[in-house]
């Protein structure tokens, strides 16, 4: 009779185990070109966000050049006003002065002949 000896499967083939399958699977991976056109569409977006964001920036610039003006523009009105305030305030004043109300009206007496 042949002997027979029992050989346990884990023997026979090492990576049979518990819980692990028998088959190996290759990783799968992105190709170069993938690898390049995800990359460039990440810089595409990038840039669009830049640009976006500098003329944003540009539109602030704008405003704020506006509100300058008009500043400057109210800046004059109310000089201009002031100006206008001291010369009435000041033609109020000499009319109800005590000096000027002992001053004789002013008359023209004359012109010179040539």
């Amino acid at each position: 009779m042949i002997s027979q000896t029992y050989v346990s499967r884990r023997e026979i083939a090492p990576s049979f185990a518990r819980n692990r399958n028998t088959i190996r699977h290759a990783k799968r991976s992105l190709g170069s070109i993938s690898q390049i056109v995800i990359i460039s569409m990440i810089t595409l977006v990038f840039g669009l966000i830049y640009v976006a964001e500098g003329t944003k920036a540009t539109g602030f610039d704008y405003e704020i050049s506006a509100v300058e003006s008009e500043i400057t523009e109210m800046t004059a009105r109310r000089d201009d006003l002031a100006v206008e305030k001291a010369r009435l305030t000041s033609v109020a004043t000499a009319k109800s002065s005590t000096v000027a109300a002992t001053m004789e009206d002013a008359t023209v007496t004359g012109y010179v002949a040539d």
